[in-house]
């Protein structure tokens, strides 16, 4: 097949993956590459697709290179100042920006007013790529047992503890006065769960998938308040994690799975900026939030 040369080819170091949902992460490092800059074809179709040409992978190397370089020299002017300074770009997935975030955060305002610490929204399968290409600085995202955190190579991470996760039924549902309910015991349920393609979504059918049956799926929404709106409403069960759930409104019951699913929270930056204050002041303050929120759940 030929050559396709497109004018907005773009090719960012390292190479990630599916880029959806990068479009609102204001871009603060992450160099990147253009056609009409390099006048170099960047991709080529193969099959029904498109691949990067040597070209390509060759720019994306040495913009990774460039980065790295980047990072060191910042690292390196802020151990001179001895403090966390400059811009702080981290992403956090929804729950973890509404109920660990704005602690963490306001108190790097506090203890270090010459850090200018941002936060994005962004789904957890994507922010790892985000770190990696230099889009964002730090990033908060989760697993689960079934579905590990892909590690790749030049980033470092470190865990912040366990999110639980509940079964929420309807008040005056059968199941609602019990202690405990295994997950063999759901086949028949309607359920309400975020929409396909989200960490969450994908976790729970498989669960249940390994359970012997297929969910029944009546609705689907991304906000947690949404789902316990419709939990309240008798219009199905959900599974939701405690953290940034808050407290459960009027009509719905929380009941305690078994085993109890559990999701482990991670904080993740590249390895060159591991030794920069910005990164060690905020990882300790994450790591600070998240044993408070734990003591307090005990």
């Amino acid at each position: 097949m030929g050559e396709t040369q497109l004018d907005d080819d773009e090719v960012h170091a390292p190479d990630g993956g599916d880029q959806r949902g990068q479009g609102d992460v204001e871009r603060t490092h992450g160099p990147s590459i253009r056609r009409r800059e390099t006048r170099t074809t960047l991709l080529e179709r193969r099959g029904r697709g498109v691949a990067l040409t040597e070209e390509a992978i060759h720019l994306a190397a040495t913009a990774q290179q460039l980065l790295a370089i980047v990072e060191q020299a910042e690292t390196t002017l802020e151990q001179r100042r001895g403090q966390p300074t400059g811009r702080l770009s981290v992403a956090a997935f929804a729950s973890a920006a509404r109920g660990l975030l704005p602690g963490v955060l306001a108190e790097l305002d506090r203890e270090h007013p010459a850090l200018d610490a941002r936060l994005t929204e962004v789904d957890p399968h994507l922010s790892v790529d985000l770190v990696a290409k230099g889009v964002v600085d730090l990033a908060v995202a989760h697993d689960w047992d079934i579905s590990p955190l892909p590690a790749p190579e030049g980033l470092a991470r470190a865990v912040l503890g366990d999110d639980r996760c509940d079964l929420l039924v309807p008040e005056g549902h059968p199941l609602a006065g019990r202690e405990a309910v295994r997950r063999e015991e759901l086949a028949k349920e309607r359920w309400v769960c975020q929409p396909p393609g989200t960490v969450c979504h994908d976790w729970l059918v498989r669960t249940l998938r390994a359970a012997g049956y297929e969910p029944d799926i009546r609705h689907r929404a991304e906000e947690n308040h949404t789902q316990l709106a419709l939990v309240a409403a008798g219009l199905g069960v959900a599974m939701i994690p405690r953290l940034g759930r808050g407290p459960l409104p009027p009509g719905v019951v929380a009941v305690r799975l078994d085993p109890v699913p559990v999701r482990r929270l991670y904080a993740l930056w590249r390895t060159e900026a591991a030794r920069r204050p910005a990164i060690i002041a905020a990882v300790s303050a994450l790591r600070d939030a998240a044993e408070a929120l734990r003591t307090a759940e005990d």
